[in-house]
């Protein structure tokens, strides 16, 4: 069945439903329940999402697929991505796509936009300019089998996990249905401590991805939030070369790759019209300003107590030992 066809088959599956109703669940952030699928924490509508984007989707050779966990510089990395790869088409900043479009519609997303139900944007895939350019929160292990076994190439960003939790605590009471009371920071953040949250456990995706990227850097390219906000520069030029795309001597001296941080910088990105009156979705609607909070590194000294720091210091100490990811991912004397 090619993408096309999938597109017109009737998407809840029976198989998939009784998947989901024989899989171990917990309470969810948003929606009612996550479920354990494959090893990590998805609501019902993504794991839908997910098998069929593992059954179906066939990746081509100079695709480019944004992987992170959530709130970790998704959209920022997106921008930057898309900028990069298409700065031949898009010389001209004056009217460029990133002005008119939120990151997320020009980097799609497999399991919230392409393969969900709400969305179901198959039939789009064959229209896409190449390269092209996906985004993903699936694990690495989930990811379809046509993106491993291809030249498709994985850009992953990670960043402090105290922040990431906070940036996701902050953004679900944001989007939180009104008929549904505020997620409490103590309770959610029990059930992180757990592994339990939207494609989670979080030290585990990363995990998959870092272990991926030192068995073949030419496949993933592992960036960290913290050392691109540190070197902008020199990670936009990292991110080209790994993509196949450098950037030459002279669109150097004429300052292109200024011209595209200047572009995706979160200074400009948050005071564009889509992104401070757009939405996202269809099933669940998102207004693009909540894509856009801070951008700050360590704003989660604000939130976190003496014991909560120690608790969550010795699980990620735990979970990533035996890698050298625990400097990487969180950094304590650096984060403040």
């Amino acid at each position: 069945m090619d993408e096309k066809q999938v597109s017109e088959e009737k998407k809840p599956s029976q198989d998939c439903n009784e998947l989901i109703v024989s899989l171990p669940r917990e309470k969810g952030w948003i929606t009612p329940y996550l479920h354990l699928f494959q090893g990590f924490w998805y609501s019902s509508s993504e794991i839908q999402a997910i098998s069929t984007f593992q059954n179906h989707f066939q990746a081509k050779d100079n695709d480019i697929v944004v992987a992170s966990v959530p709130k970790s510089g998704t959209t920022w990395l997106k921008a930057l991505t898309f900028a990069i790869v298409k700065r031949e088409n898009f010389p001209s900043l004056e009217n460029h796509p990133l002005l008119v479009f939120n990151p997320h519609e020009l980097v799609p997303p497999f399991e919230f936009v392409i393969y969900d139900e709400t969305n179901w944007q198959v039939h789009e895939l064959p229209k896409m300019p190449e390269p092209r350019i996906f985004g993903t929160h699936v694990p690495f292990s989930s990811l379809a089998k046509s993106i491993k076994e291809t030249n498709t190439k994985i850009v992953y960003i990670c960043r402090n996990l105290f922040d990431t939790f906070i940036s996701t605590w902050v953004f679900v009471n944001r989007i939180m249905p009104e008929f549904l009371p505020a997620l409490p920071l103590e309770e959610a953040f029990e059930r992180y401590c757990k592994g339990i949250i939207g494609f989670g456990p979080s030290w585990n995706h990363i995990l998959g991805y870092w272990r991926e990227s030192i068995a073949r850097p030419d496949k993933v390219l592992f960036l960290k939030y913290e050392d691109v906000k540190e070197d902008v520069v020199f990670n936009v030029k990292k991110i080209a070369e790994f993509l196949g795309c450098p950037f030459t001597k002279e669109e150097e001296s004429n300052g292109v790759i200024e011209n595209i941080i200047k572009l995706c910088s979160f200074e400009n990105m948050k005071e564009l019209k889509v992104n401070k009156c757009g939405t996202m979705g269809k099933g669940r609607i998102v207004e693009n300003k909540y894509f856009f909070r801070k951008a700050e590194m360590g704003d989660w000294v604000n939130y976190f107590s003496p014991s909560m720091v120690e608790k969550l210091s010795k699980i990620i100490e735990e979970k990533l030992s035996g890698s050298d990811l625990s400097f990487r991912v969180y950094d304590l004397n650096n984060s403040i």
